[in-house]
C-alpha cells in the first residue's frame, strides 16, 4: 500500500514533470559512448589527486576530515578569483561562492529567485539538468532559438517586446550557455552578448551565465558576460568539472554581494570540505595554464577527428555545428526520429543523446541528437562515427538520403 507523505504543494507540483535523468541511456557494454559529456579518462589527473591526498593527510592529519576542514580551503578561493581576474573579472571574498558543481549554483540561484510566478528565459535547445532544476520551481518558460552564433537575440527582443505589449510576465532570469553551448558546441558573438546585456538592462532581469565549457577554447577565448557587466546584472557559474575531475563537485557563483550572502544563506554547510582541500592540494605548484593547454590541444584533436569522420560517413542530407571549442557536436538527422532510432544504434554499437531531451517542447529536437568527442578514443570516434553513418542511411528517408 502506497503511503500518503505530506509532500508541499510545491514539492507535489515538481512530481509532476518528468523524473530527472530520462536522457541518461542504459549503454550496453562494448559500445562506443559518444553520449558521454565526461573528460576522456587518461585525462583526468587521478595519480596526481592521489598524490594530493596523500599530501593533504600527511600534513594535516585529521584536519581535513572534520565539518571546518582544512586550512587549505580559503587557497581554493583564491585561485578562482586569480583565474577570474584573468578573465577581466574582479571578485571580492563576498562576491564569490564556492558550491558543489555547477549544477548546486544553479538551484541555489533557482532557489533565491524563483517561485511559482517567476519566468524564466532559456535557450533552445538548451542543458537538459538546468531544465529539471528550473521545473522544481517555476512552471513558466520562454525558449528562444539558438542558430549558429548563438541566443538569437532579435527573436529575444521580439519576444519580450511582445510580452511587454501584451501586459504579459516578463521574465526575471536568463539562463544562458554563451561559450561552447550544452548541446550545440555554438558560442555566442560579441555582439550579442552586448544585446543580451543591453536587454537585461531594458527589461529588468537577471543573467545566469553558465560557463561549464569557456576554458576550452581551441582559439582565442570568448569574452565573458560577467566581464562586460556594469550593472552586476550576471550570475555567473563556473566548474572544474571539465578541466580538472567532475567527480571532485567544484564548482561556484560569482555575482552580487546580496546575491551571494543569499545564496550562502541556504547553502549552510552543504558543501565538501574534504574535496575542497584535496582540489586545493592538487593545485598547489600547478601550471593550470599548461594543463589547461594540454586539454585544449587533446579536445581539439579529438573535435577535428569527430568532424573528419562526419563529413566522411553520414549522408549528405545530415548537417552539423562545428564547434570552436568544449566537447559536443550538435547533429541534425532530416526526417528522422532520433529517439526511435537509437535503440538500432546502440545494438550497432554506438551511442548518442537523442535531442528532445535538450528542448522544453521535445518535439523540436526529434530531428536531432548530440554526440561527444570528449570521452571516447579517437579510433573509437572513427568507428562510432562510421556506424552511426551506417544505422543513419538505412533510417533516413530516400528524398533525403
Amino acid at each position: 500500500m502506497k503511503q500518503n507523505f505530506p509532500f508541499s504543494k510545491d514539492i507535489k507540483r515538481a512530481f509532476q514533470n518528468d523524473p530527472p535523468g530520462q536522457w541518461m541511456t542504459v549503454v550496453p557494454t562494448g559500445c562506443i559512448r559518444l553520449n558521454s559529456g565526461y573528460p576522456q579518462p587518461v585525462l583526468v589527473p587521478s595519480i596526481e589527486i592521489k598524490e594530493a591526498v596523500a599530501r593533504l593527510i600527511d600534513e594535516e592529519q585529521d584536519l581535513p576530515l572534520h565539518y571546518i576542514g582544512s586550512p587549505r580551503i580559503p587557497e581554493l578561493k583564491k585561485f578562482i578569483q586569480q583565474r577570474m581576474q584573468k578573465r577581466e573579472v574582479v571578485l571580492s571574498e563576498e562576491e564569490l561562492l564556492v558550491t558543489s558543481g555547477a549544477c548546486q549554483a544553479i538551484d541555489l540561484i533557482s532557489r533565491i529567485l524563483l517561485d511559482d510566478e517567476a519566468v524564466v528565459a532559456i535557450e533552445a535547445p538548451t542543458y537538459m539538468e538546468a531544465l529539471e532544476v528550473f521545473g522544481n520551481y517555476t512552471e513558466h518558460f520562454m525558449d528562444v532559438p539558438i542558430d549558429a552564433n548563438g541566443l538569437d537575440t532579435d527573436r529575444f527582443e521580439e519576444m519580450l517586446a511582445d510580452k511587454e505589449a501584451k501586459g504579459e510576465t516578463l521574465p526575471r532570469l536568463l539562463y544562458t550557455i554563451p561559450t561552447f553551448q550544452n548541446p550545440t558546441g555554438t558560442t555566442m558573438t560579441l555582439e550579442r552578448r552586448k544585446k543580451v546585456l543591453e536587454l537585461a538592462e531594458r527589461y529588468d532581469f537577471l543573467v545566469l551565465e553558465d560557463d561549464a565549457y569557456g576554458e576550452l577554447a581551441f582559439g582565442e577565448q570568448a569574452r565573458l558576460l560577467k566581464a562586460m557587466d556594469p550593472g552586476n546584472r550576471v550570475l555567473y557559474v563556473g566548474s572544474l568539472s571539465k578541466v580538472v575531475a567532475p567527480g571532485m563537485r567544484i564548482g561556484w557563483v560569482a555575482g552580487a554581494e546580496e546575491l551571494v550572502t543569499a545564496m550562502d544563506w541556504f547553502k549552510k554547510d552543504l558543501h565538501h570540505p574534504f574535496a575542497q582541500a584535496t582540489m586545493a592540494s592538487y593545485l598547489e605548484g600547478l601550471d593550470f595554464d599548461s594543463h589547461l593547454q594540454e586539454l585544449q590541444d587533446a579536445y581539439q584533436r579529438k573535435s577535428s577527428v569527430m568532424v573528419a569522420a562526419l563529413e566522411k560517413f553520414l549522408p549528405k542530407s545530415v548537417s552539423w555545428y562545428t564547434p570552436s571549442g568544449g566537447y559536443f557536436v550538435w547533429v541534425q538527422v532530416p526526417g528522422v526520429d532520433t529517439v526511435q532510432m537509437l535503440p538500432e544504434a546502440l545494438a550497432a554499437g554506438v551511442a548518442y543523446v537523442p535531442g528532445r531531451y535538450f528542448f522544453l517542447n521535445q518535439e523540436e529536437g526529434r530531428e536531432f541528437l548530440r554526440l561527444s568527442f570528449s570521452y571516447a578514443e579517437e579510433e573509437q570516434i572513427v568507428k562510432g562515427i562510421e556506424l552511426l553513418g551506417q544505422v543513419i542511411g538505412r533510417t533516413v528517408p530516400q528524398e533525403n538520403n
